[in-house]
């Protein structure tokens, strides 16, 4: 059991599953305890810092305390003056890669969404939607250990906080319920989860096969074609050749939808005159 009454996961992947109270006071300030040891230079920062960047670098498996006191030469039981654990390593990882900035194309975008087109001065929500894919995806591609970690009980920390409100502030104009608001956040991560752990997925099995894409459904080209000769599936055989194109842009297909889905229910409500 942790300190504070809730069951570690044993392998590190579930945010929330350590010392929660310890987490909070790492991430909010005033839980940083100053090293005693000879090694002044490390700090939380550079721990957390190391920490992500072996998961970026070799997934969140590699990421130990034995791993991170080789890469900050330093000793193991340096870095337990400064997080009890890998549970808690992950709250404050997981925070800091959530405050990173934008990249610069979502950046910009951001920045020329404006406002909306009624003169309210709320932000344009459609820009909002838009950007707060755009910078899911991106960050999920940039640190794809993200998808492997069970974020039902995250530990908020300022970062966490600061991007909600953000995006609440950016679909304020929607006009909706606080409730349906969240669902629109839940709606549109979720999609971008879906794409990218099917990206990410993708690109682990040619690392691990040690097959590209091609070669591998090269090798069941025989067969589908027998398949689809049968006359067993109709549908499938009369599709296009370019069906399965990897030039289809399956995100901007799905977020364009997303987004049309939202503005009839915007237009509904307003039409109803009912909003938040």
């Amino acid at each position: 059991m942790a300190n504070d009454g809730t069951t570690a996961a044993t392998d590190g992947t579930a945010t929330g599953s350590g010392d929660t109270a310890r987490s909070l006071e790492l991430l909010w300030g005033g839980g940083e305890r100053p090293s005693r040891g000879p090694k002044p230079g490390l700090t939380l920062d550079r721990i957390v810092t190391a920490a992500v960047a072996v998961a970026d670098a070799e997934g969140l498996s590699a990421v130990s305390m034995r791993r991170l006191s080789t890469e900050l030469g330093t000793g193991t039981m340096s870095l337990y003056r400064y997080v009890p654990g890998k549970a808690e390593l992950l709250d404050l990882m997981l925070d800091r890669v959530l405050g990173e900035p934008l990249p610069a194309p979502v950046e910009e975008a951001a920045e020329a969404a404006g406002t909306d087109a009624t003169g309210s001065g709320a932000p344009d929500w459609r820009a909002a939607v838009d950007t707060m894919a755009r910078s899911y995806l991106d960050n999920l591609r940039r640190h794809p250990w993200l998808l492997k970690i069970n974020q039902a009980r995250t530990v908020l920390g300022p970062s966490a906080l600061r991007g909600l409100e953000l995006a609440l502030g950016g679909l304020r104009g929607m006009g909706l319920r606080d409730p349906e608001l969240i669902g629109v956040i839940i709606t549109v991560n979720s999609f971008v989860e879906g794409l990218a752990r099917t990206q990410a997925d993708a690109a682990e099995a040619v690392r691990q096969t040690g097959l590209s894409d091609e070669e591998f459904w090269d090798r069941q080209r025989p067969y589908l074609e027998r398949a689809m000769l049968s006359g067993a599936y109709p549908m499938m055989a009369t599709m296009a050749e370019d069906t399965f194109s990897a030039d289809f842009d399956h995100f901007e297909f799905g977020l364009r939808r997303l987004i049309a889905g939202f503005e009839a229910l915007v237009r509904e409500r307003a039409e109803a005159g009912t909003t938040a």
